[in-house]
């Protein structure tokens, strides 16, 4: 379930990274969510949705506030610094931190190989999203104070990302593992309750939003047909496997995107991602073994 969940994360994302958009474009993709998937939302979800608890309910909207939270970080981290900074910090020290999160939150246990396999896992993001760019550029800059600031304000950014990339993991995977709340219904409904919001900002610049979709529409259309299919596998996966070895072996979307976007983050440094793909590869191995 993880392998094709990842093939997928990775289509949704250069579809995305192609339209360009902002909050506009969320909403528009929300908006598709919420109709394409209707029929499965409403017929295996709606049962499900109208007997939860209010326990349950309250985790859903936990997990929607979680994404919002999240993808606004996405939007300040774009104008404050550069993709190719925030990227491999925030993607390297996500595992990490869902992995940790899940031993001590859900009680899981790890051994030695399950340990070096997330470690493998992280270390390998880092290296294809082109990680050791950074350690030049914060050498190159040493005495180009604007651009340093720029850079390291960029490393915030990603190492907060990261976190609440492992936030969300935890307390959706809390969500469907413990809970036992379906991850069709944490997924759908979780969207659902997710646009007042983004209509909320969207209409204050309706000249935008009808601009936004004139020109993103395309894209919108492919994120909003992929992103449900992807989602709801990983979360089917966190209630058949560990959370700590799920989690990091999602990175394997990282592969798929360097294969198929091509220079995955602008920097065309080969010999780093074949390493980091070996590693990656590795660390999956291992996941699966320990």
């Amino acid at each position: 379930m993880v392998l094709p969940a990842a093939l997928l994360h990775a289509l949704w994302n250069i579809s995305a990274k192609k339209a360009g958009g902002d909050s506009r474009f969320a909403l528009i993709t929300s908006l598709m969510i919420l109709l394409l998937w209707a029929p499965v939302g409403m017929w295996v979800g709606w049962p499900d949705a109208t007997s939860c608890s209010p326990w349950q309910a309250t985790i859903i909207a936990v997990s929607a506030l979680i994404h919002l939270v999240f993808f606004d970080t996405l939007l300040r981290e774009y104008r404050f610094s550069d993709l190719t900074v925030v990227y491999p910090v925030a993607r390297g020290n996500s595992p990490l931190l869902s992995s940790t999160g899940a031993v001590l939150a859900l009680g899981e246990h790890m051994g030695p190989l399950g340990m070096a396999g997330v470690l493998g896992v992280a270390f390998g993001v880092f290296l294809i999203a082109g990680g050791p760019g950074l350690w030049r550029q914060a050498r190159d800059l040493r005495h180009h104070p604007a651009q340093r600031q720029r850079l390291l304000t960029g490393v915030r950014y990603g190492t907060v990302t990261g976190a609440l990339i492992a936030c969300r993991t935890s307390v959706d995977g809390y969500a469907v593992k413990v809970m036992l709340i379906s991850p069709i219904v944490l997924d759908y409904f979780g969207n659902a309750l997710r646009l007042p919001f983004l209509l909320t900002a969207a209409l204050r610049d309706p000249a935008g939003l009808r601009n936004a979709w004139r020109t993103q529409w395309r894209h919108a259309l492919v994120v909003a047909a992929i992103i449900p299919l992807g989602y709801v596998l990983v979360l089917y996966a966190v209630q058949m496997a560990p959370l700590s070895c799920v989690a990091p072996a999602r990175e394997v979307s990282m592969l798929f995107a360097a294969l198929i976007g091509g220079k995955l983050l602008g920097e065309d440094e080969r010999g780093w991602r074949l390493a980091g793909a070996a590693c990656i590869a590795a660390g999956v191995v291992s996941l699966a073994v320990g």
